[in-house]
């Protein structure tokens, strides 16, 4: 910036003000500042401006698994809200390793952004780095929440999914088996197994569940293989619900494979269900029934609570949980 100041006979001080907010000089000068910019072709470093800065304009955007279509989604609408409320969004994927989490976080603390929106792996997370990064840097969480992290989350109510998923199902047919993953990599997995025992045992209906082996983020890939072997078997019912779409996409694949009919209705050889309304649930085949997130609540929810954090004088204070329930979407699958 000394070197451009130099060149373009404008001050330093009256440069950097400009960077901050190019409304807050005269007019000529804007205007003389903009065409020395397009004559030496100069750009401010931002990270260099940051580390003279009290508070930055940038937002760090931490998922476990960019890949993953939710992630993606509410990675989608978190960046947008961002931008809309001023700040510039920088957005990392831990890919499901422990040890990349934390050198995110490494990353992030030398960045210095205003604030970070976080979707920890859960109990593949170094907990107490997690805490430890929470307490130096204005966080919200969303998505995953582990027992015991008293910060600020925002989320989706896991059970509530399961309840109305689980009524609707023995509602309008034979009560559901769960397809899961025996160790799955979000946590909220759990929360839904737990979710579905107490719906099944509130329809006055025994839970069955099929906990398959496999692990990491390749889960349509499980539910195809497990879902063959499963499939091949004697099933208790003929309707499965499955704890993510992702898996209820690979179980789909199995079934058509076997020759398997699935829908509701005369004809139809079993029914399938997901939850989580998987960007592409809808052009599966049959297009698949599920419970969507509300990707709009949660994302304003989560930048809403972040953006208070930021401008609030006490960065200790925390707001309570909030899940937002989600909504039933009834296609061709069940």
């Amino acid at each position: 910036m000394e070197q451009f100041a130099a060149v373009s006979g404008i001050s330093r001080p009256t440069l950097s003000k400009y960077f901050q907010d190019p409304e807050s000089v005269r007019a000529s000068t804007r205007l003389k500042i903009e065409d020395a910019l397009q004559r030496f072709d100069y750009r401010p470093n931002i990270y260099a401006m940051n580390q003279n800065r009290r508070l930055t304009k940038n937002i760090g955007i931490v998922v476990p698994y960019l890949a993953d279509p939710f992630f993606a989604e509410i990675a989608r609408n978190l960046e947008r809200r961002c931008i809309d409320a001023g700040y510039w969004p920088t957005l990392f994927s831990a890919h499901g390793d422990r040890q990349l989490e934390c050198d995110i976080m490494d990353a992030l603390r030398s960045l210095k952004p205003a604030g970070v929106l976080f979707a920890p792996l859960g109990r593949a997370s170094d907990q107490a780095e997690v805490e430890r990064f929470c307490n130096e840097v204005p966080a919200v969480l969303f998505d995953s929440l582990n027992e015991g992290l008293g910060y600020t989350f925002v989320g989706s109510d896991n059970q509530q999914f399961m309840f109305q998923m689980v009524e609707y199902l023995c509602r309008t047919g034979a009560p559901p088996c769960l397809f899961e993953m025996k160790t799955p990599p979000n946590p909220n997995s759990n929360k839904r197994r737990n979710g579905y025992h107490a719906a099944m045992e509130g329809q006055g209906n025994p839970p069955t569940v099929f906990s398959v082996p496999g692990e990491g983020w390749g889960l349509e890939e499980i539910g195809y293989r497990e879902g063959l072997r499963v499939l091949r078997g004697e099933l208790p019912s003929d309707t499965i619900l499955c704890s993510n779409d992702r898996l209820a996409i690979g179980l789909l694949a199995a079934a058509y494979e076997l020759g398997l009919t699935v829908g509701h209705g005369a004809g139809t050889d079993i029914r399938i269900a997901g939850l989580d309304d998987h960007p592409f649930s809808r052009f599966t085949c049959p297009a698949l029934t599920t419970v969507a997130h509300d990707y709009t609540a949660v994302s304003e929810e989560s930048v809403r609570r972040l953006l208070q954090a930021i401008d609030s004088a006490d960065s200790s204070a925390q707001e309570p949980a909030i899940l937002f329930e989600g909504r039933l979407v009834m296609r061709a699958s069940a």
